[in-house]
């Protein structure tokens, strides 16, 4: 159920660390409905980030880069804003007393920025009406009863079969120099949880991969942890010594980029470009660009229009996903052609990346996938989320559903 919210926000930055650029230039979305007053001349306007991490996490970095370049943006439109940050916060007691110490310095918004951190977020909100809360990577504020609090998870599959994509044609490159033999073409992937966000992640990855390397396999190894910067290194160390030649991540720093660079191995990354770190390994990086949700959110609830409660069905056409660039060192010929020729059909809705003539489970092609709006799997009573021949991933809501075991894909561990 849409929830309308009318109250002034505004968003602002630190400094953002790491480059990243994609082929689509970001533009927020349109205000709905205007009718409220416009931001005060010579207001500067508070708004706060709970972080999971901080400067030392890819992670936490990326959404730095967004917020400086949505304060830009809102300057231009004449709304000043000014962050306010916490940090180290993963969930529990800490997050909530950050919500509240945010909403009592005047943030007119709270941003919590990582998954985990909602439910602290819920039992606080009510207590600030005034005070947007927005569950970032979360799905639990589209369902809740008050009128203050929203979340939003643009596609980022759509990025990580880019990635895949990538990863592919040096897969496949490597093949064809006589490097590895085609059963050798196998992808190690450091995984956080086995929630459907991470497994819809590297699905979409391996499934981009398999569009150009037909042989590639994939080995998935969960640490338990969104970002453990010692435990990734090692558990990438560990994917490499069970013969993967190529690493990618679903977690929160860059030591699988450098575990691969001190390894000889290829790697594509998560949240930010890692080439700085591993420029003999690091393929590219996929992100999810938070500058529209930001100004979006802003400059509606400025204008007093209504804000989605569950941002849905934004990705690489409206610039909320984006690509890093491409390390051409060491990328494989043809690979910026073949991304591109990908992204196209993406956007053109002629290519889809959970399209089920394109993977099986358990040698079978999947007719049925029953979900309901929490996206967990249910039964009869639930909606079927493949249809017109593909699974429709964020199609019920903004968050990731996928949940599936697909073939060519082996799970090291499942402990998480």
């Amino acid at each position: 159920m849409k929830k309308v919210i009318s109250i002034l926000l505004a968003l602002a930055m630190v400094f953002a660390l790491a480059a990243c650029s994609s082929s689509n230039e970001p533009a927020p979305a349109e205000p709905s409905e205007p009718s409220g007053e416009p931001a005060a001349e010579g207001t500067t306007y508070k708004v706060g980030m709970v972080c999971i991490g901080d400067d030392n996490a890819a992670y936490d970095r990326n959404f730095y880069m967004a917020a400086d370049a949505a304060k830009e943006e809102l300057a231009a439109k004449g709304i000043d804003i000014e962050w306010v940050y916490t940090y180290n916060h993963a969930a529990g007691d800490a997050v909530a007393v950050d919500c509240e110490e945010l909403a009592d310095a005047g943030c007119v918004a709270v941003f919590c920025n990582s998954y985990g951190q909602e439910d602290a977020m819920l039992t606080v909100a009510g207590d600030y009406p005034d005070t947007v809360f927005a569950g970032l990577t979360n799905e639990g504020s589209m369902r809740d009863s008050l009128d203050n609090t929203v979340n939003a998870f643009p596609n980022i599959f759509e990025g990580r079969y880019l990635e895949g994509v990538i990863a592919g044609c040096k897969l496949q490159q490597m093949i064809d120099e006589g490097q590895i033999a085609p059963e050798e073409a196998v992808i190690g992937y450091v995984g956080a949880y086995t929630f459907a966000e991470v497994i819809s992640g590297y699905t979409s990855f391996y499934l981009g991969a398999k569009s150009v390397c037909p042989s590639a396999t994939m080995k998935v190894e969960f640490i338990g942890s969104w970002g453990d910067p010692t435990m990734e290194a090692n558990t990438a160390q560990d994917l490499i010594d069970k013969g993967c030649v190529l690493i990618s991540q679903h977690s929160d720093s860059t030591t699988p980029a450098t575990t691969a660079q001190s390894n000889g191995v290829y790697h594509v990354g998560y949240n930010i470009s890692m080439i700085d770190v591993a420029p003999d390994a690091s393929l590219s990086s996929s992100r999810i660009d938070w500058t529209n949700y930001f100004v979006y959110v802003i400059e509606t609830a400025i204008n007093g229009g209504t804000v989605d409660p569950d941002y849905t069905g934004h990705g690489l056409k409206d610039g909320d996903v984006a690509l890093c660039e491409l390390n051409e060192a060491i990328a494989a010929p043809g690979t910026e052609e073949t991304v591109q020729a990908a992204k196209a059909a993406i956007e053109a809705g002629t290519l889809h990346v959970f399209d089920t003539s394109k993977f099986t489970v358990g040698g079978q092609e999947v007719t049925e996938a029953l979900v309901d709006m929490t996206g967990d799997f249910v039964g009869d009573e639930g909606y079927n989320a493949i249809f017109d021949g593909y699974y429709h991933e964020s199609y019920f809501k903004s968050a990731p559903a996928f949940d599936l075991r697909i073939d060519g894909i082996e799970l090291l561990n499942e402990a998480y």
